[in-house]
Order: C-alpha cells, then structure tokens, then sequence
C-alpha cells in the first residue's frame, strides 16, 4: 500500500525533483536596502567632518553672496597672523611669496583675470589683511573680494 501510493502522487521520481528546482522569479531586495540604509548613515555622519581648511573665525556683514562658477583661489589669513593659500595648504608662506605663488597658479587657471578671495580672521589686525591685499594687487590682480559671513538678525 505503501508502493501505491507514492506512485501514484509522484508519477514518477524525475518530475518531482524538476518542480522542487525551478528558478526562483523574485529578488530579495531587503539586503540591499539594508546595505544602503547603512551606507547612508556612515556618509551623513562623516561629511561634516570631512571639511576642511584653515580654521577661522569670519567676521559678519550684510550683503548678497557672490555666484562663483568654478572654485575660486583663496588666500587665508589666521588670528595668529600666517598667510595660507588655499583652503587645505599646511604650512603658512611669507608675505613676499604671495605674488609668485599666486601668479603660478593663476597661469594654470587664467591669468590674472582670475578673482582671488581673502578670508581674514575677525580678530586678525586689519593692517595686516590690508598688506596681504597689496602684496596682491602688486602681483597683478584686480578682482579681490573679501570673504564674510551672512550677518545674524536680518
């Protein structure tokens, strides 16, 4: 009896193996959206903390801000007094060294058309931010703006 009746339901052992295998027809996405949930956190998490350059304190005005359509170049000046060019430079350079650095790079950019930017500390001696802004205009440059921040309380 027992013969019967797996005879009987199977109809024979090779078309019951068949069925068992059939290709699966769905995708599991839930891994995948797990990974990427994940991801999403790490990156929101570690951006901020991906900025960086020279830290300084602006100071505060009113006015719009500038459109740039690519990155400008930007000379910094700390509260300690050093002069940076660029956001990420290391080590902080004279200020006869101002013209021939900033004319390299501009070479490489467009010529002395190219606007620079000053970020002066708030608490930096203005005396100093205004020999920075000579030093640059005695390299050639015309298109100097200073960099602030967007004034609080209206």
């Amino acid at each position: 009896m027992g013969a019967s009746l797996n005879s009987a339901s199977g109809g024979g052992g090779r078309r019951g193996k068949r069925r068992r295998h059939a290709p699966m027809s769905e995708i599991n996405v839930t891994p995948f959206v797990d990974v990427m949930l994940v991801l999403l956190i790490i990156f929101m998490v570690t951006a901020p903390l991906l900025t960086v350059g020279v830290p300084l304190e602006l100071p505060q005005a009113k006015g719009k801000q500038l459109e740039a359509n690519k990155e400008p170049i930007v000379v910094s000046v700390t509260q300690k007094g050093d002069v940076f060019l660029g956001q990420e430079e290391k080590t902080p350079m004279q200020l006869d060294e101002i013209g021939p650095k900033l004319n390299a790079v501009a070479a490489n950019r467009g010529g002395a058309d190219e606007p620079i930017f000053v970020r002066g500390d708030k608490s930096v001696e203005y005396g100093l931010v205004a020999r920075v802004m000579g030093r640059i205009k005695e390299a050639g440059f015309k298109k100097i703006s200073l960099i602030t921040e967007v004034e609080g309380g209206g």
